[in-house]
């Protein structure tokens, strides 16, 4: 039997446990379809400028996340929030802010809700109580994977203005999902892990470079210093067991022998590449399914937004980032918008969705209704993230 652990993915799961695997000594392979690292995490070159295909943000609670960047030596290209503050953007101009205090969760959250300018004054009271129900829901419940988040808000009297402007505003960038669609076991993770257990949780990072410097360029090199051998541009076609307890990775006309298996691909691939037996219930990862995103990468002759990032409520925009000096741009200012639970989204073509957004960014940011866009770029993930539905979230399967 070889001693040799096979890594099948180059995304972040992939890199993180192949660089883990090494650090406790064992010798590892890391197959990777793309001529890159990161995944789904990349930038690319357009007309001069570097893009990301999508904008990518941690939270302070992501330990696993942030331990990486320590490891690739990259916590340095990113910025984190000393403490978490959200410009929420409104039509006609107006600006409400989401910020949390130096107190204890969930009361760090209670002074910003109780003057959030988007919910009425009924709407705010309303919801500090279904905050406090959200947090005793728990994750690993079945019944609360079986029911929609959005129903569950409904029931606790939460006005669809509440759930688009409050609730939506936290549940879609992170599970992709509208509410409606969305299992209320996975957002009350999301809530609990990132807002209502600790203060300082839900402070937002990002990169400040492109994301294919953070992620992938500096694994690539970190993982070649480990002693890993990395294998791009490799399409793992089926994974094949042998009696003896040993297996081989085939693709390409070669069979890679190895004594460990890592499986870091997408839901879709792993059925195919697995061998028969190997889950007890394969149909379960097939149930998965997608939800796509779009990224709208715009770039004005002059600067419009004076935040580094904001949300936006009432609006087709989401979340809009000033992505100038990550870009490289020398002149005027690059923003990326981020659309996530994009399906309406996915298919409708660049020229409509340039109108569509120049209008919304008028509406919302005064600077822009004088702006030139002098370039607009969609970048389009139709499999960026699995669906989070009702029953999705116990059908993942474990390590």
């Amino acid at each position: 039997m070889t001693d040799r652990a096979i890594v099948v993915g180059g995304g972040l799961a992939g890199i993180a446990a192949a660089l883990e695997l090494a650090d406790a000594g064992v010798a590892v392979t890391v197959l990777e379809v793309r001529p890159r690292l990161g995944g789904a995490a990349y930038s690319f070159r357009r007309d001069e400028l570097w893009l990301d295909n999508g904008q990518h943000v941690f939270l302070r609670c992501c330990n696993e996340y942030r331990e990486l960047l320590r490891r690739l030596d990259t916590v340095a290209d990113t910025v984190l929030q000393d403490r978490l503050s959200i410009p929420v953007l409104m039509p006609q101009g107006r600006t409400a802010w989401l910020t949390r205090t130096g107190l204890p969760a969930p009361l760090h959250l209670m002074s910003a809700l109780m003057r959030y300018r988007p919910l009425t004054a009924r709407e705010r009271v309303a919801a500090a109580i279904a905050v406090r129900a959200l947090g005793k829901v728990a994750p690993e419940s079945a019944e609360a994977d079986g029911q929609s988040f959005g129903a569950w808000l409904r029931k606790r009297r939460q006005s669809p203005d509440a759930i688009e402007s409050l609730w939506e505003l936290i549940s879609r960038p992170t599970l992709n999902l509208r509410a409606d669609e969305t299992s209320l076991a996975a957002a009350a993770f999301v809530f609990r892990t990132g807002l209502l257990e600790s203060a300082e949780a839900g402070d937002i990072g990002y990169a400040r470079v492109p994301i294919q410097r953070v992620h992938g360029d500096a694994a690539l090199e970190a993982l070649r210093r480990a002693g890993v051998e990395v294998r791009l541009g490799f399409r793992a076609e089926r994974v094949e067991a042998e009696p003896d307890g040993s297996l081989h990775v085939c693709g390409q006309g070669e069979r890679i022998a190895g004594s460990a298996l890592v499986l870091a691909v997408p839901q879709d691939r792993a059925v195919g590449l697995l061998p028969t037996g190997a889950l007890r219930d394969a149909g379960a990862l097939e149930k998965l399914g997608f939800s796509p995103i779009v990224n709208l990468h715009v770039v004005f002759d002059r600067p419009v937004l004076s935040h580094e990032f904001a949300a936006a409520v009432s609006s087709p925009v989401q979340f809009v980032f000033d992505r100038t000096a990550s870009s490289g741009l020398k002149r005027g200012q690059c923003l990326a918008v981020s659309l996530s639970a994009a399906d309406a989204e996915i298919d409708t073509a660049a020229p409509q969705l340039e109108s569509t957004l120049r209008a919304a960014l008028a509406e919302l940011i005064p600077a822009a209704r004088g702006a030139t866009v002098e370039r607009f770029v969609v970048t389009r993930e139709r499999f960026a993230t699995f669906r989070a539905a009702p029953g999705a979230w116990r059908s993942r399967p474990g390590p």
